[in-house]
């Protein structure tokens, strides 16, 4: 069964992986009326919302652009970076959402980051337990049930995890059409480009989530499900 759900959202998140970096191509080629990069997209994004203390960098590798609210960057890959498309602007514009959620504490946000280390924790656990089991059985010396308890916990946080990714990564993209359109950075058909690029790049969320759920309840199922 896990093998099924493996293959089932693997090739499912393969396909949505390859249609949106099929669209970033496409898309690329379509220059901005406006000219402008992704980094003058991105600066002119965050002046625009009083945001002065959030750099914006170039990073290697594609589709690796990313906020880092550690130290405050919005990482863009070359692509974004210096392109002149309506994709490098959507993505540039979205990474600044994230920026902007960061100065606001919005919600998700906060909730999303108080997770991590939580998360990171829970996926160490869960690691764990799965390598003791196949080594062995559970020679760890827990009773099944609490095993079961371990491991149903712990991937509980992180598909929890995957869920509250969701409403960051949708404000994200909002945040960042709404603005591009209220600039009048974007033409009409520039803005259903950058609108349709963000689309598929939260599928992207979506089906890992749905994954994660699907996992979650065969592992419910495992452990709990032939009780009488």
């Amino acid at each position: 069964m896990i093998i099924l759900i493996v293959v089932v959202f693997g090739v499912l998140g393969f396909v949505v992986s390859n249609r949106l970096k099929s669209k970033f191509k496409k898309y690329s080629q379509t220059p901005l009326q406006a000219n402008l990069s992704g980094k003058e997209i991105a600066e002119l994004m965050l002046a625009d919302n009083n945001i002065r203390d959030v750099a914006v960098h170039c990073v290697e590798g594609q589709l690796s652009d990313h906020y880092n609210p550690a130290n405050r960057t919005v990482n863009l890959s070359p692509d974004v970076y210096y392109g002149r498309n309506a994709a490098a602007t959507a993505v540039a514009a979205h990474e600044c959402g994230h920026a902007i959620q960061h100065a606001t504490a919005y919600t998700w946000l906060e909730m999303r980051s108080a997770m991590v280390p939580i998360q990171n924790a829970s996926g160490k656990i869960l690691n764990i337990v799965l390598i003791a089991s196949l080594l062995g059985g559970f020679f760890i010396g827990l009773p099944y049930e609490i095993v079961g308890f371990i491991v149903v916990g712990a991937y509980g946080i992180m598909t929890l995890f995957t869920l509250v990714t969701l409403p960051v990564e949708f404000d994200a993209s909002r945040r960042a059409l709404a603005w591009v359109d209220q600039r009048n950075i974007v033409t009409r058909s520039e803005y259903a480009i950058s609108k349709d690029a963000l689309k598929w790049a939260a599928m992207t969320y979506v089906v890992a989530a749905l994954a994660s759920l699907a996992t979650l309840a065969y592992y419910i199922f495992i452990f709990f499900g032939n009780r009488d």
